[in-house]
């Protein structure tokens, strides 16, 4: 049995994560003013309760060894490294699952985990200053010259225990296999949700935070992402970034369609996306609703398409059509054009072929011939 659990309590439209002691019913002080830290400097639902889980699995395994989480700091470098290297070692295991799930877990996972313990830790270390610093936490420091003589103190973590980052293997969706599942859907609003990420290439937690009143630029047939902070169903945009995406001619009759034949249901609130039967119609459609949507569509067409899927098919649809790579990272919100490029379904007789295209025009540019 599990000594820890994740809690959450809301007030108002925040939500607030805890972690409890299943033995003696009561809250774990320092861990729960860590996440209640968190939420009040304005981060994400999400990424607090990913913090949450990180954190109660940290608890778990130091049940285990036994340890205090103060006494971690008592050990010497080499010690702490162990420690924080058997503990990604000890959730790749899946011990951090009570059901003993075999389900294999990814590298960047157990990754993201321990930088989650980390920053626990620093919040530690704000507030109790006499523990001191992770000595796995503290940075080496060299100065580097670069070619014209300018000095650069270049800074380097010590702790380089972190499991190798694996390739996200995420193809995008084909054409064929969006046109399926569209007409496999059996209401408007779940094509609807279909075809807007595939216009838009928006994230699943940004195309559910759309605000049909104010979002929608109905005459230029535009959709916006907006940072909130407050909506129901804790979609957000990420990075508290904005831009627009404008949808096909066909898409927008369709929106209007969608907005007419639910406008009983959707008058009462803002949001464009809302549950459409049950005790819950007229509710902000969540994000594991879409999964499990999309999931009922597997197994009815055997397609596996999720909302990734589609922003890469957007990505790779617009290379295609010659867009240049710095338009495609801006409308997917990519902060880093290198993680744009892997969205790109770039294969190595592309390149061959564009090194050839390349070379037929220019192959005198070097006056090699001269040379001979």
């Amino acid at each position: 049995m599990r000594r820890y659990s994740v809690e959450c309590v809301e007030e108002g439209a925040v939500k607030y994560f805890f972690i409890s002691d299943c033995e003696t019913k009561e809250l774990v002080l320092l861990p729960s003013r860590y996440l209640t830290h968190k939420t009040k400097t304005n981060r994400s639902p999400n990424t607090v309760k990913r913090a949450a889980f990180a954190v109660c699995y940290y608890l778990e395994y130091l049940k285990e060894i036994p340890m205090e989480v103060t006494e971690v700091y008592e050990l010497d470098f080499e010690r702490q490294n162990e420690h924080f290297v058997n503990f990604l070692h000890w959730i790749k295991a899946g011990n951090h699952k009570a059901d003993n799930s075999i389900r294999a877990i990814n590298n960047g996972t157990c990754n993201a985990y321990l930088e989650d313990v980390f920053r626990f830790y620093l919040f530690i270390e704000a507030q109790n200053e006499q523990l001191g610093s992770l000595k796995v936490l503290s940075y080496n420091y060299h100065m580097a010259v670069n070619a014209v003589g300018v000095q650069k103190k270049l800074r380097y973590q010590s702790f380089k225990g972190y499991l190798k980052a694996e390739e996200r293997k995420v193809r995008p969706a084909e054409h064929e296999e969006i046109i399926s599942v569209l007409q496999a859907c059996t209401n408007c609003r779940d094509q609807l949700l279909v075809l807007l990420i595939a216009e838009t290439g928006f994230r699943i937690g940004e195309i559910l935070g759309v605000d049909y009143i104010h979002d929608i630029d109905y005459q230029n047939r535009m959709v916006g992402v907006y940072f909130r902070e407050d909506n129901e169903n804790d979609a957000r945009a990420k990075n508290a970034e904005y831009r627009k995406a404008r949808i096909s001619d066909d898409t927008y009759e369709f929106l209007m369609y969608y907005l007419a034949e639910y406008r009983e249901l959707l008058q009462h609130q803002r949001f464009l996306f809302i549950n459409i039967t049950g005790k819950t119609a007229g509710q902000p459609l969540r994000v594991d609703s879409v999964y499990d949507m999309l999931n009922r569509m597997e197994k009815k067409t055997g397609i596996d398409l999720t909302p990734h899927m589609l922003r890469r098919y957007f990505a790779n649809m617009r290379r295609k059509a010659g867009w240049r790579l710095e338009l495609i990272q801006q409308a997917l919100g990519h902060k880093h054009i290198e993680t744009t490029i892997k969205y790109l379904n770039i294969v190595d007789d592309e390149l061959l072929e564009a090194s050839q295209e390349f070379y037929a025009r220019h192959s005198a540019m070097y006056g090699v011939g001269e040379l001979l």
